[in-house]
């Protein structure tokens, strides 16, 4: 390990365990949403729209934080990346049909995680 620090400072362990792998932690995070989430994508001629694509994308990381922590609190998926969650629970078919009174959302009846999308939306939804 490299460090500035002496072991005298610093326990080994509690060096490694709260200051490296917090810092590895967060870099996965960045890593997540430049890879997950497009916020490398600053393609555009104009810095506003760059920085409207970085705004959007960093919202986009806030709720699928927040979809992993209340939602998928407790199952297979509570721990996944945001790819994996794009791909798996939120990337799916459907047919929608808007009415004067209602927007109707039908799911395919051969989609895989119809049970944890259903538990996910009863868990969000306000009581």
């Amino acid at each position: 390990m490299v460090t500035s620090l002496s072991g005298k400072a610093c326990p080994t362990r509690e060096l490694y365990e709260d200051l490296y792998c917090a810092r590895g932690e967060m870099e996965n995070r960045i890593k997540e949403q430049q890879l997950d989430l497009f916020a490398d994508r600053t393609s555009c001629w104009s810095m506003r729209a760059n920085q409207t694509r970085l705004y959007l994308s960093s919202m986009a990381y806030v709720l699928m934080n927040e979809l992993r922590r209340i939602g998928l609190a407790g199952t297979e998926l509570a721990r996944a990346q945001c790819g994996t969650i794009r791909t798996r629970l939120l990337k799916i078919g459907a047919r929608v049909r808007v009415t004067v009174r209602r927007i109707w959302v039908s799911m395919s009846e051969g989609y895989p995680m119809q049970d944890l999308f259903a538990e996910v939306w009863s868990r969000l939804r306000p009581t």
